[in-house]
This record gives C-alpha cells, structure tokens and sequence, in this order.
C-alpha cells in the first residue's frame, strides 16, 4: 500500500502551482450604436437581423434548397470541419500527457553460458538459465508547475478557434451562395430586358427601312436604328456568358460540376419581401462574429503558452514504477515468491542553455501581446464592415429609388419621341437616344435592386448571422 499512497499524495500536490498569467479578456472600446444606425436604447437584448435564420431571411424556396445543399457539400466546409477534428484530436493527445503512462510487458528467454569460462558456474547451477518476466510499468510527469496544464488550455483553445473558423466559412458560404443566386437572377431579368429592346430596336429597324422606301426616312434613320439593335444583341451575349459563368462558380460552391442551376424567377417578389434590417448593439458583435471569437481562443491559446514557457525555469520531477513478476521457472511465474516492484522519482532541471528559456518565455509574451492587437483590429474590422454595409444598404437603397423614376421618365420619353417622329415632327435620332438610355437605365435598375438585397446579405454576414445550423 505504501506506492499507492505515495502516488495519491503525490498527485494532490501536483495540482498546488499554475504559473503564468490566467486570462483576461481585453478591454475595447466599442461604441454604443453603430454608425449610420438608427439611434437604439441601450438594452442587452436588442433585436438583429442576425438573429434572424438564414432560412427565413428570404422567401425563396429554391435558395433554401441551394444553400442547404452547399452546407452539406461544399468543399471548403468539408475541408473546414476535418480541422476542426484534427484540431480535436491534438487535444486529445495533449491531454494525455495530465494521465500516468501504464505499459505492459512480458518476456521470456533462456541462455546458455559456458562451463568453462573464467568464471566457473557452481555445482548448483547448470549452463542453461532461463528468464520469465510479466508486469506493468508507469511513468508519470508531476504537473507541479502548471506546464501541462497550460499547453490543455493552450490546445483546448486551439481546438475552439478552429470550430470557430469552421462557423466563419459556414457564415461567407451562406453569403457567397445568396448574393450568386440573386445575380443570377438579375442577369435573367437583364437578359429579358435585352431580348426585349432587341424586339424594340428589330420592330423599330423594319419601320424606318419601310419609311425609307417610301421616301419618308433616309440613310442616317437607318444606320440609326440598326445602332440599338446592335447593342441590344451584343448586351444578349454578354449575359448570357455572365450567366455561364455565375452558373458555374454557383456549382462549385454547391460541391458539385459545373452545370446548370435551378432558380424561380420571384426575384420582384423576394425585393418587395425584402426584412427590416435592425443591427442591434455593437457589444453583442463579441459573441456574434465566428473570426472575432476565432481571435480571441487564439490569444487564449498564446496566453497560456506564457505560463506554460515560463514553467521551464523549474525542473520537470517524474514518477516510475514497476510491478510484475519473474521467475527461472515457468511454474513459479505466478507465485508470491515471484513478485517485483519498484517505484522511483526523478528531477530534471537546465542548469545552462545559454538563455534558450527566457528566450521562450519573451518570444510567448511578445506573441500574445500581438495577438492582443490582432484582437482589437479584428473586432474594429467587423465595426467597419457593419457600417459600410448599412452605409450600403441605405445609399443604394435611395439610389434604387432615383432610378425607378428615372426609368419612369424615360419611358414617358421613349413613347413621346416616338410618337414625334412618326408625326414627322422629329428625326430618327431622338427615338434612339430615348430607347438608348432607357434600356441602359433598365439594367441599372435591376443591378441596383440586385445590389440591394446584396447589401443585406452582407449586412446579415457582418452581424454575424448564419452559423447557428
């Protein structure tokens, strides 16, 4: 009984020392709304559109089945959660080293020595020796100053950070897939109101040809008109090859071959629903964002490894022990007289390294003293991003809104001129000025709207929406 009590005593005074400094959270001013925010009062709970799931953010149901389909296949998801398993199991193998290292061993052999030599054997004993050997060892390192327990929370840290990271490519993934599923869409509707100022300018081409044979038009009306269908039929393939190639970039984000993607075509629906966008409190960015958690485990990962570098001063004291048996005799192998045990303690500490551990100890704290910037610029980057994005939303928002009455005006002006010159009261060019800038101000519209519900998804990705699966 007396190793089984040096060992528990032992080990309960293992646990008496932690050197390095235990974490604190730093302190970042953040401000008490965001800018470009509507004024919101100061309470713990106010409402985000983070808060919202990403699945009731649209009412799409195709988007719905799109995203899900990435989050199940997408490869950087993929690629993303096998390190958070690595990353798990290297905890698990730091970890181990807080346990006693048991081994088992058994052994046999026989030898013969000779009769003959410088030293003669005693009439007792014959030339043939055999050797049986069975039992358990241990080793254990005493964690008396905390090193072992520092690189646990060093690697547990770790393994968090990487979760985190893994919630970061689930957040832009969400976000990459919404804002390619609503260009797609805008490039449909752009290729409609392509294929339709093509049928204008084809319809308006005939016309003026007929007019011109009858004398009415001339050469100019002509080359005049074939302008807008030209650029209607080249503005056709241009789309279509955006299309193309959003398709694509759509498919590998969904982990599949390039090739054609299913969508409705409610894009006006979806703008019309489009939510309210409250942002709530700058705090809860804290808690919210995937990378500003991913940098704070960082920097409790590298506040560890302080302590953990700072314990090498003291020297490292391990226990061994052996129980077992051994015997000459395979029939006595498991008898009391067999039995053999041993345990012991070892100390080991630099006594000259030529300044290697204050050099460890420096290199820790100069690493988390970064990492605390790393920190305060990563949560000032996310403050910046939710800004831009509501800057975002509402500019184009109030852009969006120039632009439908502009679309309106030049609507109202393509039928007038057009109505003047077939009354003979004005050329050719009027019309193709009108029916010019109405089909580029038609795309602009369905580009801002388009860039409207981007800035939404951005804005839900800045706030940290999308990872709660």
């Amino acid at each position: 009984m007396k190793p089984a009590l040096i060992l528990v005593v032992l080990s309960l005074s293992a646990a008496s020392c932690t050197l390095g400094p235990n974490y604190r959270r730093p302190n970042v001013a953040v401000p008490s709304t965001f800018r470009d925010a509507a004024p919101l009062a100061p309470q713990p709970d106010a409402a985000s559109l983070a808060d919202v799931e990403w699945f009731d953010l649209f009412k799409d149901d195709a988007l719905t089945q799109i995203v899900r389909a990435a989050l199940a296949h997408n490869f950087d998801v993929q690629i993303a959660a096998e390190r958070v398993l690595q990353a798990r199991e290297r905890f698990h193998i730091v970890r181990a080293d807080r346990y006693p290292l048991v081994v088992g061993s058994a052994g046999a052999s026989r030898n013969r020595v000779s009769e003959v030599g410088p030293r003669p054997l005693p009439s007792a004993v014959g030339p043939e020796v055999a050797d049986f050997q069975a039992g358990f060892g241990l080793a254990w390192e005493l964690d008396v100053w905390g090193r072992i327990r520092r690189l646990n929370e060093a690697a547990r840290a770790q393994y968090l950070g990487t979760e985190e990271a893994r919630r970061a490519v689930v957040t832009t993934l969400i976000a990459d897939v919404t804002d390619a599923y609503f260009l797609l869409q805008t490039l449909d509707r752009q290729l409609a109101i392509a294929q339709r100022t093509r049928d204008v300018a084809a319809d308006g081409l005939r016309l003026t040809q007929l007019r011109r044979e009858r004398g009415v038009a001339t050469a100019l009306d002509t080359r005049q008109a074939e302008q807008l269908l030209y650029t209607a039929t080249g503005q056709i393939a241009s789309v279509q090859r955006q299309i193309a190639q959003t398709e694509d970039a759509l498919s590998v984000l969904v982990g599949r071959t390039p090739g054609d993607v299913s969508r409705s075509d409610a894009f006006i629906d979806t703008f019309n629903a489009r939510p309210a966008v409250p942002v709530g409190l700058p705090s809860s960015l804290l808690e919210r964002r995937p990378d500003i958690r991913q940098a704070e485990q960082t920097l409790v990962a590298a506040n560890a490894q302080i302590g953990a570098a700072r314990a090498e001063y003291f020297p490292r004291i391990a226990l061994t022990g052996l129980s077992g048996v051994e015997s000459r005799d395979l029939s006595e192998l498991l008898t009391a007289s067999a039995g053999i045990w041993s345990i012991g303690a070892a100390a080991a500490a630099p006594l000259f390294n030529a300044g290697r551990t204050r050099a460890n100890v420096r290199l820790a704290e100069s690493v988390e003293r970064e990492l605390v910037v790393n920190y305060t610029r990563t949560i000032y980057r996310a403050l910046r991003e939710v800004s831009d994005a509501l800057a975002g939303y509402r500019k184009t928002g109030e852009q969006r809104a120039q632009q439908e009455q502009l679309v309106a005006a030049l609507r109202d002006a393509t039928r007038l001129s057009t109505d003047r010159y077939q009354g003979g009261l004005d050329s050719y060019l009027q019309v193709l000025d009108a029916q010019r800038n109405l089909f580029r101000s038609e795309l602009d519209l369905a580009a801002l709207q388009r860039q409207e519900l981007a800035s939404i998804v951005e804005l839900y990705r800045a706030l940290g929406g999308g990872w709660n699966e």
